[in-house]
Formats: structure tokens, C-alpha cells, sequence
């Protein structure tokens, strides 16, 4: 048994959980000093150097078959505009909300996973949460929130692609999700580099981009890796919809962004409606 067969399921979300959203708040600290795109392109970038000298994922593309590639692009794109799109939805809402408005896609994944009246009510909650938020925001960032909607049908393919891509588990895993970080760099290179140039002068900025980079797509995404192949994939979006709280509360601790009694109340009700979720399996 290897050592992350020996680590609880849960160990492996909660640090993901924490650092989905520490690494982004962070990187809107970053914004006054860089493009927001070049902070985006500089995340991917610095995560696919990671795992570029850890897991050399370039061999996994050479023994992967015609199937297995067509997975690797897809992901590696859906992570590359899904970051760009977060930060870009970042750049104009709270992360509470964002955070909240992304794990629309993953409860009604959850949802479907077991078709009963608790999963009825729990998207109704869900919906009616977001539904709350939306408003607090429409007039103020209509951009905002088509930005954090599309982020949320993308995190929807993250979730599912994410899942076909740990079915082998463990080590395997984290190889081919090292291989769609590098694709993933390529594709926003055309529209991040030009605006990560400033930093690539300054160390300082450099190594604060790196440092947002592991904690955003180093830490969570082998967390999440690892608890993929482990975790049905829909309790494992049931679990991950918990996190519009960790955002919340990063968001106030690293951001100062103190919700109000609107915006608080819409979080509020998505973690409730993930409260009454019934999983699939979950009387075993």
C-alpha cells in the first residue's frame, strides 16, 4: 500500500478544498501588478513547469493511444480557459460569489448521479442561492456574471474530464494531468504571454506568480486526482460543492471582501442545498 493509498479520501479534499481558493485569492492581489491574463497564463505556466520536472508527463503522451490524446486535449483546454475565465470573473465579482455561482454545474451533476426528492429540493436551494447572488451583482457586473457562469459550465467538464482521466488512479493520474497542464499552457500562451512580460523581469513578481501557481493548480488538482480515484464522481461533485464557504471565508481572511446580508444569504442556501443532497451509496 503506497502512502496515498494510506490517507483518508477526505484528507486529500480538504487540502484541495483550502487551497482551490487560497491560490486565487492571492492571485487578485496580483492584478494591481500584473494583466489579469498575464496571471493566468503565469498560473498554468508556472503549474506545467512543476509538473514538467516531476512527472515528465511528455511520456505519457508518447504511450498514450489515439482516444487517450483526443482526453489530454480537452482537458488541457477546458483547464486553460476555465482559468483564464475565473480570473477574468474574479477581476469583476467577490470570490464568494464566483465560488458560489461555480458549483452550480457540479451539485446538479450530483444530482442526477441519484434522481430523489431530497436532490430535488437540494437544486432548488442550489439555484435559489445563486439566483440570490446573480441579482446582488446584475446591474453592477453583468460581465461579471456571464464570465462566472461560463466558469461554472467549465468546471462541469473539469469534474467529468477529470474523472475519465483518474479512472486508471493513483500515479497515472497525475501524469496525464500533468500532460494537460502543458497543453494547457499552450493555449492561453497567445493571449497571456504579452501581458506576463513585466513579470518575467522582475524576480520578485516572478516568484509570487509561481508561488499562486502551486497553490492553484499544483496542490488541489493532485488532490483532487487522488480523490477522483477513490470517490464516485457524484459524490465527489457533491463534496466539492461544499467549497462556495471556503470561498466565502477566504475571501474575508486574504481579501477583505465581507459579503452581504444578500450575498451571505445565497451562499448560505447552496450549502444547504448540498446539506440535503442524497449520495449515492451514502447509507453504506
Amino acid at each position: 500500500m503506497t502512502v496515498a493509498e494510506r490517507v483518508p479520501s477526505p484528507a486529500f479534499f480538504l487540502t484541495s478544498a483550502v487551497f482551490h481558493y487560497l491560490g486565487p485569492a492571492f492571485a487578485v492581489l496580483l492584478f494591481a501588478r500584473i494583466d489579469v491574463l498575464g496571471v493566468a497564463w503565469l498560473r498554468i505556466a508556472s503549474a506545467a513547469v512543476v509538473f514538467a520536472l516531476w512527472r515528465r508527463p511528455w511520456r505519457v503522451w508518447r504511450a498514450a493511444t489515439r482516444r487517450q490524446r483526443r482526453l489530454l486535449l480537452a482537458l488541457g483546454s477546458v483547464l486553460g480557459v476555465m482559468n483564464t475565465v475565473f480570473y477574468l470573473a474574479l477581476d469583476r465579482l467577490p470570490l464568494g460569489t464566483v465560488g458560489a455561482i461555480e458549483f452550480v454545474g457540479p451539485v446538479l451533476l450530483a444530482a442526477l448521479g441519484v434522481r430523489s426528492r431530497r436532490n430535488g429540493a437540494a437544486l432548488v436551494l442550489t439555484v435559489a442561492g445563486v439566483a440570490l447572488l446573480a441579482d446582488v451583482h446584475l446591474v453592477g457586473e453583468p460581465l461579471g456574471l456571464v464570465l462566472a457562469f461560463g466558469n461554472c459550465v467549465l468546471f462541469l467538464l473539469y469534474v467529468v474530464l477529470g474523472h475519465r482521466l483518474a479512472a486508471d488512479g493513483g500515479a497515472e493520474g497525475i501524469d496525464r494531468l500533468g500532460a494537460a497542464m502543458l497543453i494547457a499552457m499552450l493555449v492561453v500562451a497567445p493571449v497571456g504571454v504579452a501581458d506576463a512580460a513585466d513579470a518575467l523581469t522582475a524576480p520578485a513578481l516572478l516568484a509570487a506568480a509561481f508561488g499562486v501557481g502551486v497553490c492553484s493548480s499544483v496542490i488541489p488538482y493532485v488532490c483532487d486526482q487522488l480523490a477522483m480515484a477513490r470517490i464516485p464522481r457524484a459524490t465527489f461533485a457533491l463534496m466539492l460543492a461544499l467549497l462556495p464557504a471556503t470561498a466565502a471565508v477566504i475571501g474575508v481572511l486574504v481579501l477583505a471582501q465581507v459579503p452581504g446580508w444578500p450575498e451571505a444569504t445565497g451562499v448560505l442556501l447552496v450549502v444547504a442545498g448540498v446539506a440535503v443532497h442524497e449520495e449515492r451509496g451514502r447509507s453504506a
